[in-house]
């Protein structure tokens, strides 16, 4: 029997051996015909051995038995699935029978378990039965189930030395065997042997067509397609198999045309009618984009199955038309078509994919109802669906429910690893997103290192980026492009890394990663990855290299655009955020509400109040974008830093929607610059109203109580803190090094060099007082004496890594500190002072925005 090298519905094992039993019926006498016929008939395992025992009480069954009797016997426990029967009666009564062998060996193959066929064939050539032209083709499906191409091969051989050559069975099984074990070279090669000994059919085409395509080689798959017809010594008319094997290589390349020509042969010779050529056709328009076409033969089609119905939806889902997709699936509920995973899969990756968490949840639920088991595809989705929305526990239970059902087992039969690997994946990328970072790198190390793709490495560096250890990202990616096998970064690695440094304003390990960009030549994402490298230089101070690198795109597109003007805008130079919108404008791009963001923000960093009122109120009418929440908490920002807090309590009262948090945060920020105690409790008192517990507001307040004197409100407002559970984020600093980042926080003296650090910076104090500097003692919120508030602001994390940045710092080298909160204003006004005394140009990067200083001022022009 020729192998059959697709994917079709075959007949049940017994089913198989019945009709093998009806030819043998056929041939033989009368009387041995009458019990041949019972066994034929016989469905259940008691039936067959009453029928043996009346065999064996006649003595017709003992041995040695005529194979007239003998072989119905054993193909009939073969049928009702004893095998341990059908083996011992084969092994006493016609051990010498081929026939009986090879149904026993097909039997096991075509139940997947290739191990006891290869165990069967090792017992038949022990009897000394010889193998025929039938065995080879069951021996190399087992072979090609366990993708065992050295077992192949080894058949290969014996088929040589056995005299099998020219069998069309044996060879056709060779190519598909090599085809299905990754050796289309090998079955090439056998299937020119074939042609040069004329003894290719339609299934040897098809086997290697079916080889070409499982390999990725799908070119060569329709250039085979195509010999089959035109061939000079045999043409060779294709058949329903054949297109069934062509079409996925046309929908796989997005070869349309080719699909469509197929689809016209279809139709020509009739073969169209048939379910699986129909649903191939289907699937072909599906993933080539063409849905109307796809719906076309979906509703010309006469019989449909529950594959058809899955192209259709998958198609949908897949080509961004998830409407229809519904649509399509509630279509299939009222036809009462029964749904497989497949259908619940494609539905719930939908979901998960437009960012509906809760909906693809709710599918899964309604899938887990219905008694349908999840595959790895559907445990991949529903996964990121977890992770768009933050459910933990049902990630948690869908990793269990992966355990249970094996599905992270390496190493299983039939390429189970890579579906281990996806799992894998998805489970580390939805605790990343979640934030459970130690139950995602359990996972990461979970996999071994030889086995961890870019997709592992890279969910879990963007984890760690994101949300949370910038160090730990880098790190890893150091790991990964160093390790003994390393693997090369994609462009989402890369984005990832240039985000750690961005956080970390790590300049010097950006400007290794934007080398390496260059050395590896990332043209095909190089938009991606450019716009990536001007976010990171512009968050590390160098906004001049950002617009270098804006300069050399060869084009850009609005996150170009909007990400060096965000980074002008961090710097204070507004009058640079204003030309490069101009630039925007005369390039034609239409600017959006993000665009408006960032120029109302530059704005308000540089003091221009009259140009930011002017875009705010021609966002809507000159460029059709409505004003937002955020835009106002800006406008009130400009507002306020430019003393004009009534103004801003004026267009927070008229805005044409609730105010929102952020735009009271803005109030309340403006109220502390300028220590407006009425608006700041009036702010407070919204933001308690909308339940919003950030410890930024609350702190406010308390300083702005603090600043005042009241030291009565500021206990009252830590004491209200602690029982809602707000925890202050602690201030911390850090400095760039030769070997790195160091961070401090306030009164840190864990570093081994405390002592210089303090001495340093107490003989800075001195210096620069002799130049008129003077410690701002408001900025101490304690109630405590002055002397003391003096030596609490030494003791802030900023002035200790600028004394540790001097410490270690060659020569007129710049200091780069990132602060996680906003400056202190002693802090700012001691840096502007300690830059006239050092030759180095202090660069701080605070919560809100960059202050360079140089020469005794800050580019921040006092707007912070």
């Amino acid at each position: 029997m020729p192998l059959i090298c697709i994917s079709r519905p075959t007949p049940t094992t017994a089913a198989g051996t019945l009709r093998l039993l009806q030819s043998w019926v056929s041939s033989l006498s009368a009387p041995a015909a009458c019990f041949a016929s019972l066994l034929q008939e016989c469905r259940s395992l008691r039936r067959a051995r009453s029928i043996h025992q009346q065999l064996l009480s006649g003595g017709a069954a003992v041995p040695p038995a005529p194979p007239r009797l003998a072989v119905p016997l054993v193909a009939a426990y073969a049928a009702c699935g004893a095998l341990a029967d059908a083996l011992r009666t084969l092994e006493s009564l016609c051990p010498q029978s081929t026939f009986c062998w090879n149904l026993l060996i097909k039997h096991e193959a075509c139940r997947g378990l290739p191990f006891r066929a290869f165990s069967l064939c090792a017992r038949m050539r022990r009897h000394g039965t010889p193998p025929d032209g039938f065995t080879f083709p069951y021996i190399l499906k087992a072979c090609s189930e366990l993708r065992s191409l050295l077992r192949g091969a080894s058949v290969h051989a014996v088929v040589c030395r056995e005299g099998f050559v020219s069998n069309v069975f044996a060879c056709n099984a060779l190519v598909a065997m090599y085809g299905r074990c990754g050796a289309p070279e090998n079955a090439r090669r056998m299937f020119d042997e074939m042609l040069q000994l004329g003894i290719e059919d339609v299934v040897s085409w098809n086997s290697m067509v079916a080889s070409h395509t499982q390999n990725g080689e799908l070119a060569l798959a329709l250039e085979t397609f195509g010999q089959m017809r035109s061939s000079l010594a045999r043409p060779c008319s294709p058949d329903e198999v054949s297109l069934v094997n062509i079409l996925p290589a046309c929908a796989s390349m997005g070869a349309s045309s080719q699909g469509k020509q197929v689809h016209g042969f279809a139709y020509r010779r009739g073969l169209f009618s048939d379910l699986f050529v129909g649903n191939a056709i289907v699937d072909l328009y599906a993933k080539c984009g063409m849905m109307r076409d796809a719906l076309g033969v979906f509703e010309r089609m006469e019989v449909k199955d529950v594959v058809s119905w899955n192209a259709m939806v998958t198609g949908y889902s897949q080509n961004g038309d998830f409407d229809g997709a519904l649509r399509l699936f509630e279509e299939m509920n009222r036809e009462k078509v029964t749904l497989n995973v497949v259908t619940w899969s494609a539905v719930i990756a939908g979901y998960a994919q437009r960012g509906h968490g809760h909906e693809a949840l709710g599918v899964f639920r309604r899938m887990q109802a219905s008694g349908s088991e999840p595959n790895a595809i559907t445990i991949i989705s529903i996964l990121s669906a977890c992770a768009s929305v933050g459910a933990l526990a049902q990630g948690m239970e869908l990793h269990a429910h992966a355990l249970r059902r094996c599905l992270m087992t390496w190493g299983s039969v039939g390429g189970g690893a890579e579906e281990d690997l996806m799992v894998l994946n998805a489970l580390a990328d939805m605790y990343c997103k979640c934030k459970s970072f130690d139950r995602a790198r359990a996972m990461f190390d979970q996999v071994p290192a030889r086995e961890r793709n870019v997709v592992t490495w890279t969910v879990m560096i963007g984890g760690y980026a994101q949300h949370g250890d910038a160090n730990a990202a880098l790190e890893l990616f150091s790991q990964m492009v160093r390790q003994e096998k390393p693997v090369s970064p994609n462009a989402f690695t890369i984005s990832c890394v240039l985000m750690a440094s961005a956080r970390l304003a790590a300049l010097h390990v950006g400007m290794q990663v934007h080398a390496y960009v260059v050395r590896r030549r990332f043209e095909a994402t190089m938009l991606h990855v450019a716009n990536c490298l001007i976010d990171m230089y512009s968050k590390c101070g160098d906004v001049d290299a950002a617009h270098g690198v804006f300069g050399e795109m060869p084009e850009r597109n609005g996150v170009s655009w909007a990400s060096l003007m965000s980074g002008y805008g961090a710097h204070g130079r507004g009058g640079d955020v204003l030309r490069i919108f101009a630039q925007m404008l005369e390039a034609g791009l239409e600017p959006d509400g993000v665009v408006f963001l960032i120029l109302l923000y530059a704005c308000s960093h540089s003091g221009m109040v009259e140009q930011g009122l002017a875009y705010f109120r021609g966002m809507a009418g000159e460029f059709g974008v409505a004003a937002g929440p955020e835009h106002y908490a800006c406008m009130v920002d400009i507002l306020g830093r430019a003393g004009r807090l009534d103004d801003a309590e004026k267009l927070i009262d008229e805005m044409p929607m609730k105010p929102t948090p952020v735009v009271w945060v803005a109030l309340l920020s403006a109220c502390r610059l300028h220590a407006d105690l009425r608006l700041a409790e009036r702010a407070s008192g919204e933001l308690s109203q909308l339940g919003f517990d950030y410890d930024g507001s609350y702190t406010l307040l308390s300083n702005i109580y603090a600043k005042a004197g009241r030291w009565q409100d500021v206990a009252r407002v830590r004491g209200l803190m602690r029982k809602m559970g707000v925890k202050k984020r602690p201030g911390c600093s850090w400095v760039q090094g030769r070997k790195g980042a160091t961070t401090f926080y306030v009164g840190d003296r864990t570093h081994p060099q405390s002592a210089q650090i303090y001495a340093l910076l107490s003989s800075l104090i001195q210096r620069i007082k002799v130049l008129g500097y003077t410690p701002q003692t408001g900025f101490a919120l304690h109630d405590v004496d002055e002397e003391e508030k003096t030596s609490l602001l030494m003791e802030h994390s900023e002035k200790l890594a600028l004394a540790f940045g001097i410490l270690t710092s060659l020569p007129g080298a710049p200091i780069r500190i990132t602060k996680n909160l906003r400056v202190c204003g002693d802090c700012h006004s001691a840096m502007g002072f300690i830059s006239r005394v050092v030759e180095h140009e202090i660069i701080l990067r605070d919560s809100s925005r960059f202050h360079r200083f140089k020469d005794g001022s800050c580019s921040c022009g006092g707007y912070w």
